[in-house]
């Protein structure tokens, strides 16, 4: 049993090295698909302006920069699952994941 675990250990690490040695594909590691440089793997399209998310949408890398980090208690909001948070957007609070941007809920801002 031992030996089936060390040969499978093996195995893994020598399949990862060779996926890493893997060279970038059209355009390159800065392409928006990912990659040192790029927003990371998952993100969505920007949108910008005054764009009204919808719920299972993917805020972009950089609307989720340019949307305000917001304290869920002081809007009165519920709390956040692990891995996501709110963030304002033209109006909205939006709960998304951290690592993805898909947007799970969404709520108008009514200037409370």
């Amino acid at each position: 049993m031992k030996n089936l675990l060390i040969g499978a250990l093996a195995l893994s690490l020598a399949g990862a090295s060779i996926a890493a040695a893997q060279p970038y594909g059209p355009g390159g590691p800065n392409d928006g698909r990912g990659g040192p440089g790029g927003p990371p793997p998952g993100w969505g399209q920007d949108r910008g302006g005054d764009h009204h998310w919808r719920r299972g949408e993917r805020m972009g890398y950089n609307d989720w920069q340019s949307a305000q980090p917001i304290d869920y208690r002081e809007h009165h909001l519920r709390r956040p699952p692990h891995g996501y948070e709110w963030r304002q957007s033209n109006g909205q609070y939006v709960l998304a994941a951290v690592a993805t941007g898909v947007i799970a809920s969404i709520l108008l801002n009514n200037g409370r």
